[in-house]
């Protein structure tokens, strides 16, 4: 390596959340507006859907050139904000990229069930170094955060169809990454009785 992976961790942080602070600070200001572009009236929305893009490009090669490294979770959520989010402002349709986490979410949880059918943890492979746990609680915690994933999926899905818009962005804003983290809080048990089978082969 050449050193990029010694970043510090608030920069990496901020890189990871910044663009979805930006996303949440510009609807906030555009909600209430809509711009005429080549005779097509767009929303607020869309317009800091289209902003979004970008930022979430460069904050991602920004990552990239200062970790020398980017996770499969990285490329994939670069990805999908491309495609959902490009929809969004091409269709001018909201609809496309308040269903992204879906998307995301869905994957995530198809992939964990993909492993667990064939009797392993991908999970294991993602965060092998950050958790050490032995061979039952890495089945035990991948089967939790599948379920999990499948229940964010779910939970988009209400909030986006059922609520305002106001309501998603805070959703997508806060409430997502308050569960995510509550989730791995809530598994101090787990971590605790199987923390022992770290360092094993298996």
């Amino acid at each position: 390596m050449d050193g990029r992976n010694k970043t510090p961790g608030g920069v990496t942080t901020a890189l990871e959340l910044g663009p979805i602070a930006l996303f949440f600070a510009g609807y906030l200001f555009l909600r209430d507006r809509s711009f005429l572009v080549a005779g097509t009236e767009y929303e607020g929305f869309i317009i800091v859907t289209a902003a979004f893009i970008p930022v979430i490009l460069v904050s991602t090669w920004l990552l990239w050139r200062l970790t020398g490294r980017l996770s499969k979770t990285q490329i994939m959520t670069a990805a999908l904000v491309v495609v959902f989010g490009g929809l969004s402002v091409w269709l001018n349709d909201e609809r496309f990229f308040k269903m992204k986490p879906t998307i995301i979410y869905l994957l995530f949880g198809a992939a964990l069930a993909f492993g667990l059918l064939r009797g392993r943890s991908y999970l294991r492979a993602l965060m092998g170094e950050l958790m050490p746990l032995d061979d039952v609680g890495w089945m035990k915690l991948t089967r939790r955060l599948c379920a999990f994933f499948f229940a964010l999926a779910a939970a988009n899905e209400i909030v986006w169809r059922g609520m305002s818009t106001d309501a998603w962005v805070g959703f997508k804003t806060f409430g997502l990454p308050i569960a995510i983290f509550a989730f791995f809080l809530s598994q101090g048990g787990l971590l605790s009785k199987h923390g022992s089978g770290a360092g094993k082969d298996g």
